[in-house]
């Protein structure tokens, strides 16, 4: 019997430089701060829901260098006992990301060194060794390899996907958010092998091309419940999930939801890297545990919130039942009705 969560694809070492406001082009501006945290969705998604239950079995499948990166991430996910690592590789070099973290808005800046991520192809995976009964796999338009065309299934990914819901694992993708205009080719394919589709505004509306922000900035409202039909007519098979700051909005095939997100006073933002991660990982574990689409996106709206008390993407990320009474006691931002 399968059961517990597989995590794969992209995994980094984010290097974390505060400043104090993001400089225009040749200014210079202070770093105030350096660390350095685990970073992508491998880590991110995997430490989450290690730290929402310490009992659930977590399988993760990734590239990592023969490097002091490497060696790093190896040595903060070993301290997770329900992390298993044996589909971890050794190969290339580890991928790192240099997060720009701005004081002056808590807005994040990335710079990424792919390193051996292109490495990661439809071999990678061992899906028949996987004892997960949920596969999660992130980024789409950042794995290279995956983002190839495949004859049969339009991608590398919506084979590997196919394959494994062919396997009896329940599927969920993830993809980067990016200025470009690869979506309406690379994402859709994989649509039709998904069962949980749970991503951002700028990515949903870029996948069908229908912008959900205006030009000043603003949720275009009137549109979010179009992109989750269309997202579900592409072939999502269960859940469709866009988040945003302002609340997240859900669709399961009979009805479609909007949760409001928690009202955080901005002092105790730390950071906000990592928050869609933990969204997903919340999303995702409610789903293991057989919770309804609501429930799961109350559950991922705490875990995101939780992550934003810390400058790295886990270290903020609560507990289960801590989770569930931080959504029932913090303040909430006005419902948006769809």
């Amino acid at each position: 019997m399968k059961e517990g969560i597989a995590v794969a694809g992209t995994i980094t070492v984010d290097e974390i430089k505060r400043i104090s406001k993001y400089p225009n082009k040749s200014e210079l501006t202070t770093i105030q701060n350096i660390s350095r945290s685990i970073g992508g969705a491998v880590s991110n998604c995997s430490v989450s829901l290690a730290k929402i239950d310490h009992t659930i079995p977590i399988e993760i499948v990734t590239l990592i260098g023969d490097d002091e990166k490497g060696e790093f991430l190896k040595e903060r996910l070993r301290e997770y006992r329900n992390i298993d690592l044996n589909q971890v590789k050794m190969i290339g070099n580890t991928p790192f990301t240099d997060v720009i973290q701005d004081e002056f808005d808590h807005s994040r800046t990335f710079f990424t060194y792919r390193g051996n991520s292109s490495l990661f192809d439809e071999n990678t995976i061992n899906l028949k060794n996987l004892k997960s009964e949920i596969l999660h796999i992130g980024y789409i338009l950042l794995l290279e390899s995956l983002d190839k065309e495949d004859s049969v299934f339009g991608t590398k990914m919506a084979k590997v996907l196919k394959e494994a819901q062919e396997l009896g694992i329940k599927t969920s993708i993830d993809i980067v958010s990016e200025n470009s205009s690869r979506y309406e080719q690379i994402v859709p394919p994989s649509l039709k092998y998904t069962n949980y589709c749970v991503i951002n505004e700028l990515e949903a509306g870029k996948s069908v091309g229908i912008d959900l922000r205006g030009s000043s900035g603003e949720l275009i409202i009137q549109d979010i419940k179009k992109v989750l039909l269309k997202m579900k007519e592409l072939g999502v098979k269960d859940w469709v999930v866009i988040h945003t700051p302002e609340g997240s909005f859900g669709f399961d095939g009979l009805n479609v939801y909007s949760i409001p997100s928690l009202l955080l006073d901005k002092k105790f933002i730390k950071g906000t890297v990592g928050a869609g991660d933990a969204y997903v990982s919340g999303v995702l574990y409610g789903a293991l545990k057989g919770l309804d689409l609501p429930n799961s996106m109350k559950l991922g709206t705490a875990a995101a919130a939780s992550s934003l008390f810390e400058e790295d993407s886990t270290s903020g990320i609560k507990c289960y039942e801590q989770l569930i009474t931080m959504y029932e006691e913090f303040p909430k931002k006005d419902e948006i009705k769809l």
